[in-house]
This record gives C-alpha cells, sequence and structure tokens, in this order.
C-alpha cells in the first residue's frame, strides 16, 4: 500500500472513530434525533467521498502490463501520470492515471477503460440521479435538489448537455426490448395514437415576431403520443357504458373489475405523424404472435390522424374514441337546449346509449330533423350540424354494439393520460420552452421512467457508451439501486 494509501486509510479510521463517539459519548445524550441523522448522512458522505478516493488511487497505483497499443495495434509509450475528475455523488475527486501515447495516436490511459469512466467528468451515478429529477422537474429545481440533498450543484447548461447526450440509446434501448411472454398477453392488441403540443422557443432565425405580444399564444410543436399493450376482453352492456361516462354509475354495481393493461409502453416525438406511427408498427411486429385474436386502434377524430393509421396498420380495426364521441353529443346538446337546461344530461344520455347500441344513424337522423326546425336560431343549427359533420364522418369506426360485445376497450385514456402525464406535466410547466432537441430528450427519458424501464435503459446505456468510448463490449453488472440496496440489506 503506498504512503497516499496509508494516510487516507488512517483518516477514513478516525473518522469513522469520531461518528461512533458521535452517537455513543455524553453529548449525544442532549441531540435530537434530526440532529443527529442529518449530521450522520453529511458525514457520511465525507466518509464515503474518502472511501471512493481511496479507491481509486489504490486502482491508480497499479501500472497496466506492457505493451499497451491503439486501437490500430500500434505500440504506445509510457509518458507519465495524467490527472482527471471524477465528479461523483460524493462530489469532486481528482487522481492521476498512467498516460501512454505515440506520434500520430490518441493517448491512452488503460484505467479509463477498467473503470468504464465517462468522456465527461460527471459520474454515472450522478447523472442517473440527476436526469431522474430531470425527468419530472425543471432543471432549477433538480439543481435545487442535488444541492439541498448532496451538497452539489451543476450548472443548468450542464444538466442540459448530459440529459442529451444520455437520451440517445433509448430508440435503440426499445429496439432491442423483447416482447412480454405470450403466456402473459390478453387476446386484445390495442394501439392508440395522439398529439400533444409542447411550447417551443421563438427566435428571430425562425419566426420575425420571436418576442411574443400581450395575448398572443406560445409557439408550439405537435408531439406525437402512441400506446401499444393488450388486455383481457371485458364486457359491458351500452348501459354501463353511459353510467360510467355520466358520472352514474352505481357503487353497489356488481361488475367484475376492469383488467389491467400488460405491457403498456408509451412514447413521444416531436418527429411527426409518420415517424411516430413507423415506430408504433414495428412494436406491433413484436407482439404479434398466435396468442394475439383482436387487434384494434383508438384515436380520436382527427383526419389526418386516423388515414395514416388505417395505412400504417391494415389489419387492426379503427374504433373513435367514445370519449370525443360523447364530447361533440354535448355540444349538440349545448347548442340546443343550453349549457344550464335541467334536461341537457338526459337528452345527451338518451342518444348516448343509441350510439353505444350501434344506433348513430338514427341519432344522425333526428339531429337532422332538428335543423329544420323553425324556431332555431342560425348559431344553433350550426352547432347541431357540426356534431352531425362529425358523426358522418366517423360513422365507420363507431360500431359501439360490436365492439363491447366483443370485450375491446372503446377508450383512449391511456393515450390521452400519456398526452398529460408524459408530455404535458413536464413540458408544459410554468414559463417553459423548448428546443426541439432539448424537449426530445427529455421526452425519451421520461418515457423510460414512466414505462418503468428506468434501470433497465441506463444498463443498456451504459454498455454502448462503453462501447463507443473503448470500442470493445463492456462486461458491466445491472448494479441497478435495487440491487445494491438488497445487496446492503
Amino acid at each position: 500500500m503506498s504512503s497516499n494509501s496509508t494516510e487516507i486509510v488512517q483518516q477514513i479510521h478516525q473518522d469513522f472513530k469520531n461518528l461512533v463517539e458521535y452517537v455513543t459519548g455524553p453529548a449525544s445524550q442532549s441531540r435530537t434525533a434530526y440532529e443527529v441523522e442529518l449530521t450522520l448522512f453529511r458525514q457520511l458522505l465525507l466518509l464515503g467521498a474518502q472511501l471512493l478516493r481511496l479507491f481509486f488511487v489504490q486502482r491508480a497505483a497499479v501500472r497496466p502490463q506492457e505493451p499497451v497499443c491503439a486501437p490500430d495495434g500500434t505500440r504506445l509509450a509510457y509518458q507519465d501520470r495524467r490527472q482527471t475528475t471524477y465528479f461523483s455523488i460524493f462530489g469532486k475527486i481528482r487522481f492521476g492515471r498512467h498516460y501512454f501515447h505515440a506520434p500520430g495516436q490518441k493517448g491512452i490511459c488503460p484505467l479509463d477503460e477498467a473503470l468504464s469512466l465517462p468522456s465527461r467528468c460527471y459520474s454515472d451515478l450522478l447523472r442517473d440521479w440527476a436526469e431522474y429529477c430531470t425527468t419530472d422537474e425543471s432543471y432549477d429545481e433538480s439543481n435545487r435538489m442535488l444541492q439541498r440533498i448532496l451538497g452539489l450543484s451543476l450548472s443548468k447548461q450542464a444538466l442540459e448537455t448530459v440529459v442529451q447526450e444520455d437520451a440517445t440509446d433509448v430508440e435503440a434501448f426499445y429496439e432491442q426490448k423483447t416482447a412480454p411472454p405470450a403466456e402473459t398477453e390478453g387476446p386484445i392488441l390495442v394501439i392508440q395514437a395522439d398529439g400533444k403540443g409542447v411550447p417551443m422557443v421563438r427566435t428571430e432565425a425562425t419566426d420575425p415576431a420571436a418576442r411574443r405580444g400581450k395575448g398572443q399564444k406560445r409557439t408550439q410543436k405537435e408531439s406525437v403520443v402512441t400506446a401499444i399493450y393488450t388486455i383481457e376482453p371485458y364486457l359491458r352492456t351500452p348501459e354501463q357504458v353511459a353510467d360510467a361516462l355520466l358520472h352514474e354509475a352505481q357503487q353497489t354495481s356488481t361488475q367484475p373489475p376492469r383488467p389491467a393493461p400488460v405491457g403498456k409502453e408509451v412514447r413521444a416525438t416531436l418527429k411527426g405523424k409518420d415517424f411516430a406511427l413507423a415506430r408504433l408498427a414495428r412494436q406491433v411486429d413484436q407482439r404479434q404472435g398466435e396468442h394475439i385474436q383482436h387487434r384494434t386502434a383508438l384515436t380520436d377524430g382527427a383526419e389526418a390522424l386516423q388515414d395514416r393509421v388505417l395505412s400504417a396498420f391494415p389489419g387492426f380495426e379503427l374504433v373513435l374514441d367514445i370519449i370525443h364521441g360523447s364530447e361533440y353529443l354535448w355540444r349538440a346538446a349545448n347548442a340546443l337546449l343550453g349549457e344550464t337546461h335541467p334536461n341537457r344530461t338526459p337528452w345527451v344520455k338518451e342518444h348516448l346509449l343509441s350510439i353505444l347500441s350501434g344506433k348513430t344513424e338514427t341519432v344522425i337522423q333526428t339531429l337532422e330533423d332538428l335543423t329544420h326546425d323553425s324556431s332555431l336560431s342560425p348559431a344553433q343549427v350550426e352547432g347541431l350540424n357540426t356534431t352531425i359533420g362529425y358523426y358522418r364522418r366517423n360513422l365507420p369506426y363507431m360500431h359501439y354494439d360490436h365492439y363491447l360485445a366483443r370485450g375491446w376497450p372503446i377508450s383512449s385514456g391511456v393515450v390521452e393520460g400519456a398526452c398529460g402525464h408524459l408530455v404535458k406535466d413536464r413540458m408544459e410547466q410554468s414559463g417553459m420552452c423548448w428546443t426541439p432537441t432539448g424537449a426530445q430528450a427529455i421526452l425519451e427519458l421520461r418515457a423510460a421512467r414512466v414505462n418503468d424501464d428506468w434501470d433497465a435503459y441506463r444498463l443498456f446505456h451504459r454498455q454502448r457508451q462503453h462501447e463507443k468510448l473503448y470500442g470493445a463490449a463492456p462486461g458491466l453488472p445491472a448494479a441497478s439501486e435495487t440491487i445494491v440496496f438488497k445487496q446492503a440489506a
């Protein structure tokens, strides 16, 4: 053991002895639990820094066996030790590594590969924790959390940079991710798609009126959100669905519990509908098999999206989301009766039951007959015609009697929820505006978190990062927090 290592070990022993004295000495009798807990945490961070420094010093003390060669086979000569900074969860640690070089070649520190050090000073664990925060909170708030808990401070620019770098492998991760075992899947394969705007930075280069005037809306770019899952059939009657939509379901209902989606995966992209649906098609290919008996695609009434879904998924039956369908029924009721009329809800329920029973054409005819009532104002007729036009265009996708008889889902709640949770909750926080690159990086990492793939993705990313930096497949263990905590216990 080197003299430097010996000094560190002696200091560690002394620091640990001081901690034992802190919790057992006479002064401990007057300390509160809060005071002791906080002091121990801070001191253990310092102790962790010392232990990590000892680890690096010990590893760096051993000179690599020669020959050390460049990727093309050129032998590199030993030069000296080169200092590096490792910014860990315990703080910054500096240590020197043996350095090899030859004219015309890039210098190498073999220890970097052995330790699988990232290209930047920020440790993979620090990046993991910081980026987990940034997928839910703003960069400033994430930095405040690091400062409060670990006593560390990263610049906003540093956080943005590492987020963009560490999101680069999300696409590749999902390309190689295996589908759930067939025996765990449901017989109905469901896909959903929708769009959600993301506020974007206005620049003079892209918008001459870069400064927004009073009352002027923010520039938005559509994020296309997709979802895929399988599910067991869930048989319901039109009356049960109508009661649920109108919040009239009885608490004592004997309706069996709704089956949960299996292997639900949500994604979001700013690269457009075609890119999103092509990616969704690859996910569909992974989920196909003899166990799949029905295939259904749920969307709202956006014609451009529906046309693309029909083209990209010819084996799927397109279903109009019943929530959007019922919203147009409320529009007609408001136009006809007004928003406060006591018969508004009964009127909606009557026609909603007809729609759910496969009688949408009857509802359309009823609404058309009402438009001929001379007592109605032009605004009322216009409101009715809006609903009529929407139902006529979507009639092929409103066979709800057949969908319910097969136990299919008829609401796009999964993707609607993803639009809110995956996109809006993070991307539309107060005052936020994004660049396309920055927004996409957050959407990628947030999807990994929402899909409960965070640890699996971080391992995949560390492996890919190692290969990019050192040109060799790493043998990295899956040291997720869960595994480490179980070992510690």
